[in-house]
């Protein structure tokens, strides 16, 4: 016994099957466990946000140049390199580029904070708000803490700040720092700040570190304990004269039994030697030299022998 099918009916068979192994298909993606099955919950958009907020606890480590505070902080993976500061400070970024602050250290010890927005060259107002930095001079174990003080500026709301200053405890001026903030509010975000002062290496031209009148009268006077014999054993010469053209490299993690330098506490360079009360000095850059001459003439009790400055 024959049968024939119509067209019409072996299509609709056609579409029947493929229907069936769609099913079939499926059926067979999902798991045979017995158990319930259970899916990803969507997350909901506050949740969302709540993720993309930059994390309180996680900052860059942020390095700059020594004393002057003037150089690029630290480069680290995925993140660029932030140029000093238009007031002579370092930029220093907050909650991963979020936000960010110049950190300046004045000649007479003042300590202070520009707050900034994401794009650098904007001033950030944040609350009036207590800050205590923690501070220390690279090397040594103990941190002094320091008050900052809301210190508004001109055009800032009420109840908003653009700056806050302290003041360096006398012992820590003029010495490359670690500094610690570890509370500061921003738009209702609590941020961890730490960076420090000095570079870990770098090479540049050694500068006249003071006016050519000032050098001078500086090295070729004598004074507490710095002496003419002393004046007559350098070559009757300032340190820029002596060490032009040379380079110098700031290397702030000096061994055991390394020299170092009496003002930054970085290695010593044999080539930068300077003598003061009949002793040879070493030092990591000219400017430094500076800096010992004027403790050998206005506070001369400050100056230990050579021998002390070793790591």
């Amino acid at each position: 016994m024959k049968f024939s099918l119509s067209d019409s009916t072996v299509a609709a068979l056609v579409i029947a099957s493929g229907l069936l192994l769609t099913l079939l298909g499926c059926g067979s993606a999902t798991s045979t466990s017995s158990g319930p099955k259970t899916s990803t919950p969507v997350p909901t958009a506050e949740a969302q946000v709540e993720t993309s907020k930059p994390a309180a606890a996680s900052v860059p480590a942020v390095q700059a140049s020594a004393l002057s505070l003037v150089g690029k902080a630290a480069e680290t993976e995925g993140e660029h390199a932030h140029q000093p500061g238009s007031h002579g400070g370092i930029i220093v970024p907050i909650g991963m580029d979020s936000y960010h602050t110049e950190a300046i250290v004045e000649k007479g010890g003042d300590f202070r904070l520009l707050m900034l927005g994401k794009d650098e060259s904007r001033i950030q107002e944040v609350e009036v708000q207590p800050l205590k930095a923690y501070v220390k001079a690279i090397g040594q174990p103990d941190a002094t803490p320091v008050e900052l003080t809301a210190t508004p500026m001109d055009g800032d709301a009420q109840g908003k700040t653009s700056q806050f200053v302290g003041k360096l405890p006398e012992e820590l001026r003029g010495k490359p720092l670690e500094v610690t903030i570890p509370n500061i509010r921003i738009n209702g975000e609590r941020f961890r700040v730490g960076f420090s002062t000095a570079t870990e290496t770098h090479a540049e031209e050694m500068p006249a570190s003071l006016p050519a009148d000032e050098e001078q009268t500086l090295y070729l006077t004598a004074q507490g304990k710095y002496t003419v014999a002393d004046i007559e054993a350098n070559g009757r010469v300032t340190a820029s004269q002596k060490f032009k053209g040379m380079l110098s490299k700031h290397d702030m993690r000096p061994k055991s039994g390394d020299r170092i330098c009496p003002i930054t506490l970085t290695k010593a360079n044999s080539a930068f030697a300077w003598i003061v009360d009949g002793q040879s000095y070493q030092f990591c850059c000219p400017p430094c030299v500076d800096e010992f001459v004027m403790m050998a003439k206005e506070t001369p009790e400050q100056i230990q022998l050579p021998e002390s400055y070793v790591k």
